[in-house]
């Protein structure tokens, strides 16, 4: 099963949620045969989310992606983990999601985004993921290799960043850095 920590959602998702014997909150977007499992909201899963501790993802397609995901990482001298997490967060590894505010691929680039950096197609998973990266990298740079705020800019946008001087006080954005980070923790424990 796949824990959909996402909050770009691809237009066409659907997301599942149980909630298991110890009281855990299980998340997916392959619901099969379970009959626990229930359609979440959008709004419900972006205020529940964060009460998971337990981490489910597709090995499979994490393993898909690993050699783009090291290359990409390795161009921008940064741990391949945190592109996993955001990978995770803003795609679950679907590189053809497609966000409500039009932000595609694995990493959902937006249109400008993807100009700035060359990526012809951002439903190509090598470009999208270089794209992705590099940008990642410029934020940690501006934002000086602080990570909750190169996060929150990812999220929201720089200027946001800058205009707030830190993480801005928008939910969407608070869940995603927590997000991120726990997904990281975990990465680098795990992989």
């Amino acid at each position: 099963m796949l824990l959909c920590g996402l909050l770009s959602v691809p237009a066409s998702a659907e997301i599942y949620s149980y909630r298991d014997s110890n009281g855990v909150t299980v998340y997916t977007n392959m619901p099969g045969n379970d009959p626990r499992l229930k359609p979440l909201r959008r709004d419900d899963f972006t205020r529940s989310y964060r009460s998971t501790a337990q981490y489910f993802v597709d090995a499979a397609k994490r393993r898909e992606f690993a050699a783009f995901i090291e290359a990409a990482a390795s161009a921008c001298a940064i741990k391949p983990e945190l592109v996993h997490a955001v990978v995770t967060v803003e795609s679950g590894y679907q590189a053809a999601a497609v966000s409500p505010k039009g932000a595609v691929g694995l990493m959902q680039l937006m249109p400008e985004t993807a100009r700035q950096y060359g990526v012809a197609n951002r439903r190509d998973p090598q470009q999208n993921l270089r794209g992705g990266t590099r940008y990642l990298c410029d934020l940690l740079a501006q934002f000086n290799n602080d990570l909750s705020l190169a996060l929150a800019a990812y999220n929201a946008g720089p200027n946001a960043v800058n205009r707030y001087r830190g993480i801005p006080p928008y939910e969407e954005t608070r869940n995603y850095v927590d997000l991120v980070l726990d997904y990281y923790r975990h990465y680098r424990s795990s992989l």
